[in-house]
Parts: C-alpha cells; sequence; structure tokens
C-alpha cells in the first residue's frame, strides 16, 4: 500500500497495486476505485494519477457507486411502508448514485491484501443519503492469469436498498476514445428511457434497433450514437455469465462476466475532464471511453417487475463480476 494523494477536506488516500504475470491492477481506497489496468503494460481503463480528479468531472470513473447506483424516480422510494427522501441531484428532480455522501465519495479500510487480492471495507451509517439502515460493504478484488473479479457483498440491520456497480470506463488500445471498437451484448431487450433518461417501465426488444448488439455493434464514440440505457440481461441475479465482450481494432479483448441481471451502457458523452492527465498521457476528451455497469435493473425502487434491489435484516446483497483480457 503507498500513499496516491489527499482529499481537498485532508483525508488520506491510498493506492494498492495487485498483479500476475499478465496484469497489473491498481486500487484506491477512495471510492474502491479501480484506478488503473494494464495489459502487456498497456493501460486500458480510464483513471488518474491525480486525486483532484476523483472529486471532479471523473467522480465515477472506476469507482463502486452505491449504495443505489444509477437513477431513483423523484429522489424517493417507499422501504417497508415508509417514504425516504434522497438528495435530488438530477435535473433537480431525480437521485444519481445516491447523492453526495455514496460509497464512491468514502474512504474505504483495507481489511486483507496480498500480491494477487485486495479486500475493502466500509460501514454506511443509518440515514447517510437519506437511505436507512447501518450498512456493511465488503468488497474483493483478485487477479488471476489476465483477470480481474470484483466481489462484493453488503448486509443492513434494517430494510434498506442496495444495488452497487462497478463504474469503469473502457479503452482498449493504450489510447483515449474508443471509436470502432466492437461491442456485443447477449441481450434479447433493454428499458426504454424517457426524456430525462429515467426508465419508464417498459422492455424493448432489441431487433431492428440501434441497440442490437447481440452479434457485435461496431461503436463511432461519438454524438451519432447514443448509449445510456440498462441492457435486460436476465430477470434475476445468477451464476456468473458472459454479458460484454469488448473489441478494439488492434485486437486486444474484454470479457466481462457478472452474476447480475442488467448492464447499464453509458457512452460518456457528457463528461469532460480536459484539465487532469490520464494514464496515457493524453488530455480526457468526450467519449474518452466506455462504461459497462453490471448492476441489478434502474427504476427498481419504483417497479416491482424488476429484479429487487430491496433487502432486510438476515438478507445478504451480493454481486460478482470479472473482466478477462486477451491482444
Amino acid at each position: 500500500m503507498t500513499p496516491f494523494g489527499t482529499t481537498s477536506d485532508g483525508r488520506e488516500v491510498n493506492a494498492i497495486d495487485i498483479a500476475t504475470g499478465e496484469i497489473e491492477v491498481r486500487i484506491l481506497t477512495y471510492g474502491a476505485v479501480i484506478n488503473d489496468v494494464r495489459l502487456g503494460g498497456l493501460p486500458m481503463t480510464l483513471g488518474s494519477p491525480d486525486i483532484a480528479a476523483y472529486e471532479g468531472p471523473l467522480v465515477s470513473f472506476g469507482s463502486l457507486m452505491g449504495p443505489v447506483v444509477n437513477r431513483i424516480r423523484g429522489a424517493s422510494a417507499e422501504i417497508a411502508g415508509e417514504t425516504y427522501q434522497f438528495e435530488a441531484n438530477f435535473e433537480s428532480t431525480h437521485t444519481l448514485h445516491s447523492g453526495q455522501g455514496a460509497s464512491h465519495e468514502q474512504i474505504w479500510t483495507v481489511e486483507a491484501q496480498s500480491a494477487d487480492s485486495v479486500t475493502l471495507s466500509l460501514t454506511l451509517p443509518d440515514g447517510l443519503g437519506g437511505f436507512p439502515g447501518n450498512r456493511n460493504v465488503r468488497v474483493t478484488y483478485t487477479v488471476a492469469g489476465a483477470s480481474l473479479t470484483m466481489a462484493v457483498k453488503a448486509t443492513t440491520d434494517a430494510p434498506t436498498l442496495f444495488s452497487f456497480a462497478n463504474h469503469s470506463y473502457w479503452s482498449l488500445d493504450g489510447a483515449v476514445g474508443y471509436a470502432g471498437h466492437t461491442l456485443t451484448i447477449p441481450a434479447e431487450t433493454y428499458l426504454e428511457a424517457g426524456p430525462d433518461l429515467m426508465p419508464t417501465g417498459q422492455r424493448v426488444a432489441v431487433e431492428g434497433s440501434a441497440y442490437d448488439a447481440r452479434t457485435g455493434l461496431t461503436l463511432t464514440a461519438d454524438d451519432t450514437q447514443f448509449f445510456d440505457l440498462n441492457y435486460c440481461i436476465a430477470e434475476a441475479d445468477g451464476p456468473l455469465r458472459e454479458i460484454a465482450r469488448l473489441r478494439s481494432p488492434e485486437g486486444r479483448e474484454m470479457v466481462m462476466e457478472s452474476t447480475a441481471p442488467g448492464l447499464q451502457v453509458y457512452d460518456c458523452g457528457t463528461i469532460d475532464g480536459a484539465g487532469f492527465t490520464t494514464h496515457h498521457g493524453q488530455s480526457y476528451s468526450l467519449y474518452g471511453g466506455l462504461a459497462l455497469e453490471a448492476q441489478l435493473w434502474p427504476g427498481a425502487a419504483h417497479d416491482s417487475s424488476f429484479p429487487s434491489i430491496r433487502f432486510g435484516p438476515g438478507e445478504t446483497y451480493a454481486q460478482t463480476t470479472r473482466w478477462s483480457f486477451s491482444a
């Protein structure tokens, strides 16, 4: 473990490096961030050596977002018969990524580490961000061969909402930008989103749409395509299964597996971190990397037909996601 930096409010952030003979990974105690993933020395994910970047426009880059990733309609939800209010930080109406004080803004505790694994833990107190329950979260990152596996578990002492997701942005050819990458997703449907990007509750068939990625979709990484939507991989959590495959023009490939039933794809078309340096030695720009977020379906706080994000005492939230790389 090595010092990484100090936040604007004086909190110390450390970095933990884990590696095999094939990949190198750097994890931060701030936000449980996947800061850097390298295959053959080339960076595969977007990150920064500057902690200020993660307090600024790169707040979601590599972070473990929770307790509820994505959006909650109306910044409120009914939990165990009571209505709870959250921060309205999206369109001044909805909640995005649980608002301030969420898991991606916290300093996590290192519980254990070795050459190929690190476990971090976090306690979210009752009422933080408006969410009920004293909640304990643990995440373990493990490398083996050319793969990185993330295992998340969370418990609560009161009924609450859980839906965590890693929010890494991927660009596989050692440069900023994913134009020409091919994205494959084995999903038959996606969630329709309204003008405010909130799920309407309707599922739409990918067949015949601009979002049919079943046999591979070439990405333009510009405003001729738009991605900020959830693919419906399955109806519930399940065994570890392939949920996405990303291949670069130079032949580097990432296979993403997860137990989660949803995959949010976001094109990074609204994030401009031009003031910060990347691991590539380049300046950040719009469409710098593709976010692939394994999670429970967004909108589930208000739609009982979606895979549930409701957990109570005696229950354990769990997600395992694995990224495997080749060149």
